[in-house]
């Protein structure tokens, strides 16, 4: 599948990446099973634990509108370098399934990968679960 448009999406939410300490902007464009997008940019706050990356916006956002179920997410950024999510957002991630798959894109590569790859031996709701001894 080619997803030039979920990767620009990403690079259009981006645009309005809040990142006046870091300069650091990235987006985020995440696709349902269903075909739709959900954006989302990083947003950073002067206290810095207050601060969201744009994985978890968007992720939030299709989240509160009632979407469970994800095919794929791309993370652009605005270095030249492809940066991959943070572990909270991988971790936030994995509660809607570790077969996500990641889309890392920099203004000349891609790299693709399942969200199992990026986290190995995930924490997930099978480890929630309280097990008798």
């Amino acid at each position: 599948m080619n997803y030039a448009k979920l990767i620009e999406k990403a690079r259009q939410a981006m645009e309005f990446a809040y990142a006046p300490y870091s300069k650091f902007r990235v987006g985020a464009a995440l696709l349902t099973r269903d075909g739709k997008i959900y954006t989302g940019c990083n947003i950073e706050n002067v206290s810095f634990g207050g601060s969201v990356c744009a994985e978890r916006v968007a992720l939030f956002k299709a989240v509160s509108e009632g979407e469970k179920e994800f095919e794929a997410i791309v993370v652009v950024n605005s270095s030249p370098d492809i940066v991959s999510p943070c572990g909270f957002c991988r971790q936030v991630l994995a509660e809607f399934g570790t077969r996500l798959l990641v889309i890392l894109a920099s203004k000349e590569e891609e790299k693709h990968y399942r969200l199992a790859d990026l986290l190995p031996h995930a924490f997930d709701n099978f480890h929630a679960e309280e097990k008798p001894i």
